[in-house]
């Protein structure tokens, strides 16, 4: 429910913008204010689930999170809306930021991957699915049920997880809350997100998105200096110096940018140039996010079965490789290659996902999984970000480039246009992957001097 909200927006925003009678461009603010304040907040609570307890944290969050989407879906104008996103935003981010620890902690180790794949499934479903589920809805209820179909979810939820979570445990039950780190850290992400948000409309050569990305530069490096000194601080910084967990960090970060690219293109390519409608291009759509659904049981299996390292690798090859896939479709291409092309790419991120994910929190020390968690949880927000931001950013660049002149929308006359420019931005997509193979193949190759530097720190 918490991913899947940060992305079923996009579809609905011309529903919003009509029926509060705003314009299109404050509609979108709605997706920002979700995206700045789950990401700002994932740390605190990430250190919070440590010092407090992360199943306290996670049922608390999962309260408020279905509050807030009870209160997004009444159409009382855009103030409350986006007020009530805040609140739905607060909750998405305290069981987002204990999931994963929660999960670390529960199995043990030739177990956990099978564990984490189950909760990663839901996840990319989640990312992936929001266009394609957000236009099924639309196409027979207002944009409110995009949000009041959380309600139902979220209350079973509750009930489920006050019945069958373990006693909690507390890591740290005499830690403190850095709350200076804190806000340095949301005002950093509301910054950054800010002025990649903006430079989607005037382009990063803007002057007010320059003063931004620099302003949230200084504002990453005094919380760094804030992190170095306080005793106790948000995120101890030592826990990126085990190249196992950045690594991992790393890779997941690429590959939610990577698969941004899909979600970002192809319902420009279904919608605009192929005249499908919302509902015709979400049935093919579902592909990839139904292919993680299938899926990553499997690959968690695989990846308590068999060696964790080699299943990422030959997951991110797969990633590669389905990109190259998206150089083939053109204009008239039959459906069923960009069918294939579409569960390639959900199969081959499945792959990798689950174990990647078990082997990154099997290198953190039980105290510090919370905090480990959400900064996996914030690697995934910040790719979906940069992501989306980078593949619209590419495909109009290189449209105007094509045309002459500034281009920011699809141009009918002109269909060849987007396929050259889809095609360059899949072209970078696929660069992305290789360089998250690389990655991953040099930590399998020097697992043994890393493993042995993290057990000596």
């Amino acid at each position: 429910m918490a991913t899947l909200d940060s992305s079923i927006m996009n579809i609905a925003l011309p529903s919003i913008s009509k029926d509060l009678n705003i314009p299109l461009n404050q509609s979108t603010w709605t997706i920002i204010t979700y995206l700045v304040t789950l990401s700002g907040l994932l740390m605190l609570f990430g250190r919070m689930g440590d010092v407090y307890g992360k199943i306290k944290i996670f049922k608390i969050g999962t309260i408020i999170f279905t509050i807030g989407s009870l209160l997004a879906g009444i159409p009382l104008g855009l103030i409350f809306l986006l007020s009530s996103l805040v609140v739905q935003a607060i909750g998405a981010s305290m069981a987002m930021s204990t999931g994963f620890g929660i999960l670390t902690a529960s199995f043990p180790s030739n177990f956990r991957a099978r564990a984490l794949a189950i909760n990663i499934m839901f996840v990319s479903v989640g990312t992936i699915a929001g266009p394609a589920f957000g236009g099924a809805i639309l196409n027979f209820l207002s944009w409110s049920y995009i949000f009041w179909i959380n309600v139902p979810i979220g209350i079973l939820a509750i009930f489920i997880g006050f019945k069958y979570f373990p006693k909690d445990t507390i890591s740290q039950p005499n830690g403190k809350i850095d709350y200076i780190g804190s806000a340095l850290f949301f005002s950093f992400i509301a910054c950054f997100f800010l002025s990649v948000e903006a430079a989607q409309t005037v382009g990063f050569k803007n002057i007010l998105v320059i003063t931004g990305l620099i302003v949230s530069i200084l504002l990453f490096i005094a919380f760094i200096k804030a992190e170095s000194s306080f005793k106790e601080p948000i995120i101890k910084l030592k826990i990126f110096k085990n190249q196992l967990y950045s690594i991992s960090i790393t890779t997941a970060f690429l590959v939610f940018a990577v698969n941004s690219y899909t979600n970002i293109l192809m319902p420009f390519y279904l919608q605009d140039l192929r005249k499908l409608t919302p509902g015709q291009s979400s049935l093919i759509l579902m592909v990839f996010p139904i292919t993680n659904l299938v899926c990553s049981p499997i690959a968690g299996w695989a990846g308590d079965k068999f060696d964790k390292e080699v299943v990422t690798l030959i997951g991110l090859g797969g990633l590669a490789l389905g990109q190259v896939g998206y150089l083939l479709i053109g204009g008239q291409s039959p459906y069923i290659l960009l069918v294939v092309t579409l569960f390639i790419n959900g199969l081959t991120g499945t792959i990798f996902s689950s174990p990647n994910s078990a082997l990154t929190m099997s290198t953190v020390p039980r105290e510090l999984l919370g905090v480990a968690g959400s900064v996996m949880a914030l690697a995934r927000n910040v790719g979906f970000v940069v992501g989306n931001t980078f593949a619209t950013t590419m495909l109009f660049l290189s449209m105007s480039r094509l045309a002459g002149r500034t281009v920011v929308n699809y141009l009918p006359s002109h269909p060849e246009y987007f396929i050259k420019s889809m095609h360059f931005c899949f072209i970078f997509s696929a660069i992305l992957s290789l360089i998250a193979f690389l990655l991953t193949l040099y930590r399998m190759l020097n697992r043994q001097v890393l493993s042995e530097y993290v057990a000596e720190n």
